[in-house]
């Protein structure tokens, strides 16, 4: 069976033959080029090029046109920071500088970036009718952050009817995107959505769920299939992810396959991930690769379930250990064989710490993906620097990303399970969720104090 109809059918929660896969290729198919990400994601002949040689090489049933969450900021007037190794960043906010909420209007599809991945869309479509072709749009919450910036959480305590006013404009700006995704040739809208990982399920029925299952209805009545894509820890709002009907969830390594198996069959939604972005495909072996793929492919099963990455692959993700999980994908007698093997994949060596801490001063560790991707990331580390600034050199903070080998290590000697999580003093305070600079301020008065510092 062709790939594009082996997702359909896997969405349609028929049983498959095969579990199908695809790969979350965005700025790494730059690396494939040699290009860096700012070279890749200005320019549709790029994109293209990139995107083709992913599918040469990694052998998917479908597979993203671009992994860019920052396209629809900049053009609403978002300033970003552009990087070789990484999507661009959001780095300024237009709601906290001065700009009305009522002189935004959504863009022109001729604006900005828009065009260059609406013709590589069209571009790959045509030269791959049987591929499974993703239109990735930024969520409507990640959005309305980059536009209001962290200021959005406390808004939606003070002003409610604010929050619901930028959500109905970030709405319309996400259905724009759809239709012209799908236009173009795109079989599935993914509604890329990482920040509601940092919000309550209240707080989601109130504000994402009236936004969210008006998008995934206009793709359906548009003619396309729908998925929801959450990085971070956003175990709380999968069943309010489901019940905003779309046709797919897709999560990483911070939530349990199975949890998500089973909340998403008994809502009728199809299921994917969540091969571990860092430890097993950036730096794990090929066997490694394979084996976190086989566990995932024996939790998902053969009805509704897609195989991925947990989220965009890094683009230092080395080509040999994606090609492995594509290869192991394609042959069930190697999956039969890698199943009996009892080989050992080896753990992760524990960091001494002993010179880490300081009687002085108060320790901050902020583990991440990398904040320079990673919208979550990114923003809970802004507010860390914010919170610690009061204090002067009584404080010290450091990001490590897990992106490093060292990262993974401080990831693992502090016990940290989720990401983005903020560790003061060796003591976890803030898992998964950003907190307010109040907040944060509080956690590290009380650090001061245990230490008499004042």
């Amino acid at each position: 069976m062709k790939g594009k109809e082996l997702i359909k059918k896997a969405m349609r929660l028929e049983t498959v033959e095969r579990i199908p896969w695809v790969p979350f290729v965005g700025s790494h198919a730059g690396t494939l080029l040699g290009l860096t990400a700012t070279e890749y994601l200005q320019s549709t002949e790029n994109i293209v090029a990139g995107v083709n040689k992913a599918i040469e090489l990694y052998n998917p049933d479908g597979i993203p046109v671009a992994f860019d969450l920052q396209i629809e900021a900049e053009v609403l007037g978002c300033t970003l920071a552009w990087a070789d190794d990484n999507p661009p960043a959001v780095i300024s906010h237009p709601l906290t500088q001065g700009i009305e909420l009522e002189s935004l209007k959504v863009p022109c599809a001729c604006k900005g970036r828009i065009p260059v991945v609406m013709d590589a869309t069209a571009q790959l479509r045509a030269q791959h009718p049987d591929i499974a072709l993703y239109g990735l749009i930024t969520g409507p919450f990640t959005l309305a952050l980059h536009l209001l910036g962290t200021d959005i959480f406390m808004k939606m305590f003070e002003d409610p009817e604010y929050v619901e006013k930028l959500m109905r404009f970030t709405t319309d700006v996400a259905k724009m995107m759809a239709t012209k995704y799908i236009d173009a040739g795109a079989d599935i809208v993914a509604v890329v959505d990482p920040m509601v990982s940092q919000i309550d399920p209240m707080s989601f029925e109130t504000f994402v769920s009236p936004s969210c299952t008006e998008i995934f209805n206009h793709i359906r009545d548009n003619g396309a299939l729908s998925s929801f894509f959450v990085c971070g820890n956003a175990q709380q709002n999968i069943e309010c992810m489901c019940d905003c009907k779309p046709d797919n969830i897709s999560i990483d390594e911070n939530i349990p396959l199975g949890f998500v198996k089973d909340i998403a069959l008994d809502k009728g939604v199809s299921f994917g991930g969540n091969i571990k972005l860092t430890v097993a495909l950036l730096m794990g072996t090929t066997d490694a690769s394979k084996r976190d793929a086989l566990e995932c492919m024996d939790i998902g099963g053969k009805r509704g379930f897609i195989l991925a990455p947990g989220c965009d692959l890094a683009m230092a993700t080395p080509i040999e250990n994606l090609q492995a999980v594509a290869e192991l994908v394609h042959d069930e007698v190697e999956q039969g064989e890698l199943r009996a093997s009892t080989a050992d994949v080896a753990g992760i060596e524990a960091l001494d710490l002993t010179n880490h801490w300081r009687a002085d001063k108060v320790i901050i560790d902020i583990i991440t993906l990398d904040s320079s991707s990673c919208a979550p990331c990114q923003y809970m580390v802004n507010a860390v620097e914010r919170a610690a600034a009061d204090f002067g050199d009584k404080v010290i903070f450091k990001e490590h990303r897990i992106k490093d080998m060292e990262g993974v290590q401080m990831m693992v000697t502090l016990g940290v399970q989720n990401l983005p999580t903020i560790v003061m003093d060796g003591t976890v305070e803030f898992i998964s969720q950003i907190p307010p600079i109040a907040k944060i301020k509080e956690r590290i008065d009380a650090h001061l104090s245990l230490k008499g510092i004042r």
